[in-house]
């Protein structure tokens, strides 16, 4: 490898290819650049972020761009450049590392010095800018100054190091198992600081930036669910939310699909990427929301983000993109917006009048003199006004839509990173699983089960999974997240359309989870294999971020997945998990919704339904039982010519030539059931 040059330019990754003709010496993170910081005795300048990033767009083009600023960093770094998709290990360490250092959040674009012999940071921050503004300083400088500390203060900077390295090791992957009995008082907490956090004005927790925090919604729904519907509250709450968010400017009006955030209290102007995994969770909660309240404007959503996801995010292989920048042309959200004029050109006399008042055109301009669409006015409302039927209402609106949709395919559009991330994938398919079941969509079902596929033969090789796929090579050993994530939404699956290869499958994932990520002596899971590579830190994550929680998910899937098949070494993974969890719960239990899940279904007794029988009649029985919502029950409706079954479900066979339902709740199983009136009653 020359070291002299920009090596980029071989790497899968878009983000690092973005950055292939950069004057700056990049790197990708490999052994091989690593023992050459050490043999030149430079540190090393760590660069984290993703192609959808707008600030990591702005600090490139400002710095990275520059010559001059290049031939700083070329002369006394070594500089090495790193997707967060593709590394989330790395990025996990250093967003830690960083907030020890600066006792400030992290963020994107990441910027770190590492020492060269361990990978230890003594400096950090994440944007910077080419001038000095805003309080921070030019960024050449900056490395200039941090670069002379290095040479002259390597004592001083060594200390340091050893102080920062026994922080970082993980709190979590060194506390004993708790003894205290885990109980419905964390669910309860959990709801109350949900209740706490939320917005009553205008949804959402806390304050502008707003993100969507799927798992805070899911909380909430399923609280509601397990109250036996009586906490009605919680529900409101969860669809306050949901409908600001619907309505608002963050969801593509146009397009369809939730951009990342809104930068304002209203959920109005948006940061405008779109993640892969935002939407997959949110269409999940969207339809569980549907079930809950048959709001319309749920149904609505959850439609339009299909369409978009089968529209712009799917691979010709099937599965689906990372991510839709929030840049074209170099400008954020420029692709987006409208101008009045272009609008009223557009459209028919009668469906501009409409669409002014429904999106809100004939406001004062949202974002920069130009229009970000956002409901104003709703259907329901607009029916009135004009004194039209809310048939013809909707269908206006749509024509519209379609219209301004297709002008608007014409601009130029921002860049989509085309890497296929397994887990990113993971939380998509489950989410189309279920929005499949919740609107009787079997093509939705079934892009599901091609993108399932496309991840078995792509990305499980020698009976490991791997990381991410892109132009026909995947590479980089998997995550806890990739393999729980994929269990988690191949259960679903199973539950809209049996297919005993898939189970198989499942539990292959789940056994190497047991066997390279988990901590066998003090409970819970790494977020890296034991076969990785060594890094300064092996994380053990249990709060929900961005994504839930890969412990969180792993105590869920493998306790479903225990009771499933009557196999208590599951059980006991998820039980210890609990425990290790437990301290870090109390604290602050609505950080930890994906755990606290795992946990409802222990203390309120996971239901597993098996339906034996020919296909026709077990799939009528199954959805008379999914009409009613229930979180804590899975529903499974196997074919009697599926014979070659694992574990407990050998011994659910088919009695008496006549469908057949087992109902076990933990670990109590009921007769056998021929009568589809005693299975709702028992539901």
């Amino acid at each position: 490898m020359n070291f002299e040059s920009n090596t980029l330019a071989n790497e899968t990754s878009p983000y690092l290819l973005q950055h292939a003709d950069n004057p700056v010496f990049w790197h990708p993170w490999s052994e091989a650049t690593l023992e050459y910081a050490r043999c030149e005795n430079k540190p090393i300048l760590l660069s984290i972020g993703y192609s959808a990033c707008h600030w990591c767009h702005v600090m490139a083009h400002e710095s990275f761009e520059d010559q001059a600023t290049a031939d700083v960093m070329n002369a006394h770094y070594v500089n090495i450049k790193v997707d967060r998709e593709e590394r989330p290990d790395l990025d996990k360490i250093y967003q830690r590392a960083q907030q020890l250092l600066s006792q400030r959040h992290g963020g994107w674009p990441l910027t770190m010095i590492l020492m060269p012999e361990d990978q230890i940071p003594f400096f950090g921050g994440t944007y910077f800018p080419k001038t000095e503004k805003h309080g921070l300083p030019a960024f050449k400088d900056l490395l200039t100054r941090v670069s002379d500390y290095y040479v002259n203060q390597r004592e001083q900077l060594e200390e340091q190091n050893q102080s920062l390295g026994s922080a970082l090791q993980s709190v979590q992957a060194n506390v004993e198992q708790s003894n205290e009995v885990l109980d419905q008082r964390l669910l309860d907490m959990a709801r109350k600081e949900l209740e706490q956090s939320t917005d009553k004005a205008n949804g959402g927790f806390g304050q502008a930036p707003k993100f969507p925090h799927p798992t805070n919604f899911e909380r909430l729904i399923r609280h509601w669910s397990i109250t036996a519907k009586e906490d009605v509250k919680a529900l409101e709450l969860a669809c306050l939310s949901l409908n600001a968010m619907a309505r608002g400017g963050v969801y593509d009006q146009i397009g369809g699909g939730f951009c990342r955030y809104s930068v304002d209290n209203y959920w109005m102007i948006p940061h405008f990427e779109k993640m892969l995994y935002d939407n997959g969770a949110l269409l999940g909660v969207y339809s569980h929301a549907w079930l809950a309240t048959q709001n319309p404007l749920y149904k609505r959503t959850v439609h339009s983000l299909v369409n978009w996801l089968l529209n712009e995010m799917k691979s010709p292989e099937g599965n689906f993109y990372s991510s839709i920048d929030a840049d074209s042309e170099g400008v954020e959200g420029k692709y987006y917006v409208w101008q009045a004029d272009e609008i009223k050109n557009i459209l028919s006399e009668e469906e501009y009048l409409i669409i002014n008042k429904h999106y809100g055109f004939d406001q004062e301009p949202n974002f920069e003199g130009a229009w970000n669409p956002h409901i104003y006015i709703d259907r329901e409302e607009l029916a009135t006004q004009f004194n039209i039927d809310g048939e013809n209402i909707s269908n206006l609106i749509e024509q519209a839509r379609i219209k301004l949709y297709q002008i608007r395919e014409k601009r130029v559009r921002p860049g989509t990173d085309d890497k296929i991330l397994t887990s990113w994938n993971a939380l998509m398919i489950k989410g189309l699983a279920i929005a499949s079941r919740s609107f009787d969509k079997p093509e939705w079902l079934l892009a599901a089960q091609n993108a399932f596929d496309a991840i078995r033969n792509q990305l499980w090789k020698n009976n490991r999974l791997l990381a991410t796929y892109k132009d026909g090579k995947a590479h980089l050993n998997a995550y806890l997240d990739d393999y729980v994530f994929l269990i988690d939404a191949g259960l679903e699956l199973l539950q809209s359309q049996w297919r005993t290869q898939d189970l198989n499958w499942i539990i292959k994932l789940a056994d190497v989870c047991l066997e390279q990520f988990e901590d066998k002596e003090l409970g819970g899971f790494f977020f890296t294999s034991n076969d990785h590579e060594k890094l300064i830190d092996r994380p053990k994550p249990l709060a929900d971020e961005a994504t839930p929680a890969g412990n969180g998910i792993a105590a869920y899937t493998l306790n479903r997945l225990g009771h499933l098949l009557g196999d208590t070494k599951y059980l006991d993974a998820c039980e210890k998990t609990l425990k290790l969890a437990q301290p870090q719960i109390t604290e602050y239990p609505s950080a930890y919704n994906s755990l606290l899940s795992a946990l409802e279904e222990t203390l309120i007794p996971l239901q597993v339904i098996v339906i034996r029988g020919q296909a026709k009649d077990i799939q009528n029985w199954q959805n008379e039982v999914f009409k009613t919502i229930k979180f804590n029950r899975l529903v499974f409706a196997i074919p009697n010519d599926e014979n070659e079954l694992p574990g407990a479900l050998k011994e659910r066979k088919i009695l008496d030539n006549k469908t057949t339902a087992y109902v076990c709740n933990g670990k109590v199983c009921s007769k056998p059931i021929n009568n589809i009136e005693i299975l709702i009653s028992e539901t």
